[in-house]
């Protein structure tokens, strides 16, 4: 999968941005060579949408992984999910969904549950796929973007930023190096990214993220890991949902 947005749009750490430019260090890519090079190495079956002006989503079914891929578009939400889940039947059967409902569609109905009524902590509601899942999902109407990797670190999930300043998005990782240089990092497992919220830790909801710079063997920053602080505690978890705005859910 590759998703690239507006840095305006996902506003993502600053720490995914490299402090320095390197002299090795290769140029960045802007966001069309960046897809071109994603659609020609998979040349059976992948396609590409651009929702808005500032957004790219390509797909690519995988011909040497066993791992499910799926793809879904509904009300102007588009959802790249990789994964499965152990109790999609019980989460179908939550959300109202039919018996012929994907991963995919669960996100994005789970999503719009949370944008527009929000009775659980989003923290909960992706707690509560039990599986192993990478997802990113974009909404063109707000515009948002909402990412989530399971904590059990069967899948990856990378994210850096590229030559325009743009955020990519990908699960491979030579993706995102060609795209990115060092500006990248890996997206930590067990945690949710929202645009207006920020990341966090769905698996330790009360504690905050902190990055750690990530050195090469020369003492080069090359990006950052972000991971939990165990020792930093935030003061409360708010609900997401008409009476609560997504941007409150980090502290």
């Amino acid at each position: 999968m590759l998703a690239i947005f507006e840095e305006s749009v996902a506003n993502p750490p600053a720490e995914l941005r490299s402090p320095a430019a390197v002299a090795d260090e290769k140029p960045k890519q802007l966001p069309e060579e960046t897809l071109r090079e994603f659609l020609s190495s998979n040349p059976i079956n992948s396609f590409a949408v651009k929702p808005a002006n500032s957004a790219f989503l390509a797909y690519a079914p995988s011909p040497l992984s066993f791992t499910q891929r799926l793809f879904c578009g509904y009300d102007d939400m588009y959802c790249m999910f990789m994964g499965s889940l152990n109790n999609l039947c019980d989460q179908m059967k939550q959300y109202g969904l039919a018996k012929n409902a994907n991963e995919a569609m669960l996100v994005i109905e789970a999503y719009r549950t949370l944008r527009d009524r929000g009775p659980y902590p989003v923290d909960q509601v992706i707690r509560n796929f039990d599986g192993t899942f990478a997802f990113v999902l974009y909404d063109s109407k707000s515009p948002t973007v909402f990412i989530a990797l399971s904590g059990d670190g069967a899948l990856k999930l990378y994210w850096g930023m590229g030559g325009d300043g743009s955020v990519v998005i990908s699960d491979d990782k030579q993706v995102i190096k060609s795209a990115c240089a060092n500006s990248y990092a890996p997206f930590p497992p067990g945690c949710v990214f929202h645009s207006e919220g920020g990341l966090m830790s769905f698996e330790h909801p009360m504690n905050k993220m902190k990055a750690m710079p990530r050195v090469d063997s020369e003492g080069v920053i090359r990006g950052a890991d972000f991971k939990v602080d165990m020792y930093a505690r935030m003061n409360s978890i708010p609900r997401v949902g008409s009476e609560t705005n997504w941007a409150d859910w980090s502290h």
